[in-house]
């Protein structure tokens, strides 16, 4: 049964349903389990469903994976740690998340991460040398750069 409407699916009721949550945009499989799990189906009938949902297109991880990736880095301009992180949240495999993160471009990376740390620099009122930079530091690494390019960056802009 359904916990708001109280309303119980048929396999193939939920099957459509979940057809029509992953055409809406790509699902991980961790997503898809989550929702059959709302509607409160049986072991039985989610893996049937899951089944059926790849058989036919519906759920892809490597599709989802590499959209992810493509998103995350293009609009939110993330980087790859934080990308992989939410990636194994979504409990993807290594192999999927490896191939993943070859989506993303080495030169277009290090442009995101010099138009970002150039835009918080610029954002930045601390006038104190050091801690300016650690500021940027903090910033870049909480959106999830590697170190050793967030301090190249950092020094790069500040001198």
């Amino acid at each position: 049964m359904n916990k708001e409407s109280g309303k119980s699916y048929t396999v193939k009721e939920a099957t459509v349903k979940l057809m029509q949550f992953c055409a809406y945009r790509e699902r991980s499989q961790k997503e898809v389990e989550d929702k059959l799990m709302e509607m409160r189906m049986i072991p039985e009938a989610r893996e049937q469903i899951i089944i059926s949902l790849m058989q036919d297109g519906f759920l892809n991880e490597e599709r989802f994976a590499r959209s992810f990736v493509r998103g995350k880095f293009r609009i939110k301009k993330w980087g790859r740690k934080k990308i992989l992180q939410e990636l194994k949240l979504r409990e993807i495999s290594s192999p999927i998340i490896k191939l993943a993160l070859s989506e993303i471009d080495q030169k277009e990376y290090l442009k995101a991460l010099y138009y970002l740390a150039e835009k918080k620099n610029n954002l930045l009122k601390e006038t104190n040398k050091f801690k300016r930079k650690k500021k940027l530091a903090d910033h870049l690494l909480q959106k999830g750069y590697e170190s050793e390019l967030v301090f190249e960056a950092v020094n790069t802009l500040i001198e």
